[in-house]
This record gives structure tokens, C-alpha cells and sequence, in this order.
């Protein structure tokens, strides 16, 4: 009886969690410039979640902009291939890691604290890595060896650079801090980036997970994958595997879609149509992993960055992307068709995704898709920085 009553309930609760989609949301427009970049973190430390995005940072609340950095614009591009927020000199303050596309720089902007943001003081600039890489499609920090601390690394669309990943470290200073305030426990020290390369091969996108089902994080690349060694992942190169040739999503997604214990991949074709699911067959006889590829949408184009989240609070993830706006100032196959957001249920029953429209003709992606509960509902709530400007799309999840 006990059994009949929790499969009653729990289809029930199906039934609901159905019912729920597709969710609504409403657009909040945070400003318009062609900024690519977002992040989630709590800047002014009021234990409320705000927005960084380019040249500014958005207060909850009120969310209006307020100065962080400036930005070039140039040939239709902000100068800025995303950014993270990360403490980096461990004050307690959440600073904003960002670089550029065609530029080696990887620099750092320090958050000056709660009594200067209130009067709206721009954030120090500090380098961290001359990276002498000039073909940064995205960055990403992704902790690689397991130490609780992130690394920072950055794909290339030029398939013949190498794949480098830079760790944190801090060494003395050459000059004094220009600010006056203290970078690292003691002021002598600054924050740095160490180089280790990951191997000589890249191409266009990335992603982050165990495919192989080793326990060790393995890294996908437009060119195939870095098998993740089995100890001291920074100390020297990792084995590849040439297992495709894409131009891929900005991140592509590892995650095991169809609950048989092995982690597929979703993967977009960036720069043109299609949204594919790889489904993971397992080793084959010649040692390497296969898949099996399903189209899940090809309705629009640029699908440039992928995002998986729990919209709907069932526990399982939704797969949010969309079109980016202007990837290539309108070159690519349907380049200048209109934006486009969407997000997608898996269906178990049938095996594959089913496709809901969050926005249309009004917001599209960029670079990065941020999620978190912004406006403490209790439901995630959207962040999308594109060519078209950022915007905050509140679920309206009941």
C-alpha cells in the first residue's frame, strides 16, 4: 500500500513539474552596450547577490549601473571575452577577472570595498599573466587539480595554439601598489599566474567533465579531448584524444543527460545552425569513447554558449542557450536573424529534449549565462549579457 501510495505521489508530482512549463519571465533591461561578458557575486557584501557585466556593476535592488572598468569598443567587439568574479587577493572583497580576445593580458579588477563603491570609485586594473596568446575565445576558472582553488584557461580558436592552464600564486612586488591598500597578506606580495601546459592543441570551444568515467576531469576542446592524468594534473601534459573537429559551444556541457551513468555532451555548432546532444556508447575496440549524435534544435543559430540549470526546482537541469547576437557582426548563417532564448526539458520517456521559448526578438546571448536566485524567491532567476545590451529575465515560477 505504502508503494502504490508513493507512485501515486510521485506522478502527481510529475504531472505538476510538467505542468509548470513553459515558465515565464520578465525582462529587466540592466543597460545597452555590446559587452559579452557577465557574473553573479555579492560585490558591496550586503549579503545580496549583484551583476558585474563589462564596464559596470548592477547594486540588487536598485540595480542601476555603477563604474567598474573601462572597455575599448573596436570593430563591433567590446574588448572583453567574459569575465569571473573571484577574490584574488583575499580581502574578503569579490574582484573581477576578465581578458581579451585578441590581446595576451589577463588582468584583474580590484574591488575597492564597500565605502568607495558607495560613492562609485572605479576598480584598480593589475595584470596578472602576459599569456602571449593572442586568439582568446573564451576564459573560464576551473579548479583542475582538486585543491579548492581555481585555475585560469582559455580556448583558442586557432587550432595549432597550445591549451594552457595558469594557477594563482603570488610573488613579490616590482613597484609599490599604486592604490595604497594592501594586495595579498602581506604588501610585498602580489597576485600572479603561473603557467602549465595542457598540451599543443585547441580549436574553437571548450568544455569541463569526466567523460571517460575515471573520476578525473577531462577537457573538451574544438578539437577533441585532454584525458585528465591521474595525479597532479598541472605537472605536465595531458594525453589528447583527436576525437572531432568542431567549432564549438563556449562552454560545451558534460553531464550524464540520459541517467545511464555515462557522461554524454552538449555541443552547439557556435557560428552556424544546430544543438546537438552526444549520447555516450561507452569504449569501443579501438579504445575511444563513441557517441551517438541527436539534433535537439536547429530552428536558429549561434547557440555560442550552453548552460545547464535547475528552472523549474525538480532537481534536474534544464540545458538554457540562445542566439547569440552579432557573434560575427551578422557573417554567419543566420546572423542577422532575430534574437532568441530558449530552454529545454529532457523527456526520459521519449529520450530527448523538449524545447520552451523564454524570449523572442528581444534578448540574446553573448558569451556567458549566468543563473541565481537574484530576487530571493526561492526559483533562478537568468543573467544575459550580449550585443543587444544585459538584462536579468525573472522567473515567474509559481
Amino acid at each position: 500500500m505504502r508503494t502504490y501510495l508513493l507512485t501515486i505521489m510521485l506522478a502527481i508530482a510529475a504531472s505538476v513539474a510538467q505542468a509548470q512549463h513553459p515558465i515565464e519571465f520578465k525582462v529587466k533591461v540592466l543597460t545597452v552596450d555590446s559587452n559579452e561578458g557577465c557574473s553573479v557575486a555579492d560585490f558591496d557584501n550586503d549579503g545580496k547577490l549583484d551583476i558585474s557585466a563589462g564596464r559596470n556593476w548592477f547594486r540588487n535592488g536598485d540595480w542601476l549601473p555603477r563604474p567598474v572598468r573601462m572597455i575599448e569598443d573596436r570593430d563591433g567587439y567590446v574588448r572583453s571575452n567574459g569575465e569571473w568574479a573571484y577574490d584574488v587577493n583575499g580581502d574578503g572583497n569579490t574582484d573581477v577577472i576578465s581578458m581579451d580576445f585578441v590581446q595576451e593580458a589577463v588582468n584583474w579588477y580590484e574591488n575597492p570595498g564597500p565605502e568607495l563603491l558607495s560613492i562609485g570609485a572605479m576598480w584598480p586594473q593589475h595584470l596578472l599573466a602576459n599569456t602571449g596568446l593572442l586568439t582568446n575565445e573564451t576564459s573560464y576558472l576551473v579548479d583542475l587539480n582538486g585543491d579548492g582553488r581555481p585555475e585560469w584557461i582559455s580556448d583558442q580558436w586557432n587550432k595549432t595554439n597550445p591549451l594552457v592552464a595558469w594557477s594563482f600564486v603570488t610573488e613579490k612586488a616590482q613597484t609599490p601598489n599604486a592604490t595604497g591598500r594592501k594586495t595579498a597578506a602581506n604588501e610585498d606580495l602580489v597576485p600572479k599566474l603561473n603557467q602549465h601546459l595542457i598540451g599543443t592543441s585547441t580549436g574553437h570551444g571548450i568544455g569541463f567533465g569526466d567523460i571517460n568515467g575515471d573520476g578525473h576531469l577531462d577537457i573538451l576542446v574544438g578539437t577533441g579531448w585532454y584525458e585528465g592524468p591521474d595525479s597532479n594534473p598541472l605537472d605536465g601534459r595531458w594525453r589528447f584524444h583527436p576525437a572531432w573537429q568542431i567549432q564549438g559551444a563556449c562552454p560545451m556541457i558534460v553531464h550524464d543527460v540520459d541517467g545511464d551513468g555515462r557522461n554524454d555532451v552538449l555541443v552547439s555548432k557556435a557560428h552556424d545552425y544546430g544543438i546537438s546532444l552526444w549520447l555516450n556508447q561507452g569504449v569501443a575496440d579501438d579504445g575511444e569513447i563513441k557517441f551517438n549524435e541527436s539534433l535537439i534544435d536547429d530552428s536558429y543559430s549561434q547557440a555560442h554558449c550552453l548552460h545547464l540549470a535547475d528552472l523549474d526546482g525538480d532537481g534536474t537541469a534544464e540545458l538554457v542557450t540562445g542566439k547569440r547576437v552579432r557573434a560575427h557582426n551578422g557573417r554567419d548563417p543566420g546572423g542577422k536573424e532575430p534574437p532568441i532564448v530558449k530552454y529545454y526539458v529532457w523527456d526520459p520517456k521519449e529520450k530527448k529534449y523538449e524545447g520552451h521559448v523564454i524570449s523572442q526578438g528581444e534578448v540574446g546571448i553573448g558569451l556567458q549565462i549566468r543563473t541565481a536566485d537574484l530576487d530571493d524567491d526561492g526559483d533562478l532567476d537568468l543573467v544575459f549579457a550580449g550585443k543587444e545590451g544585459t538584462q536579468i529575465l525573472f522567473s515567474q515560477l509559481k
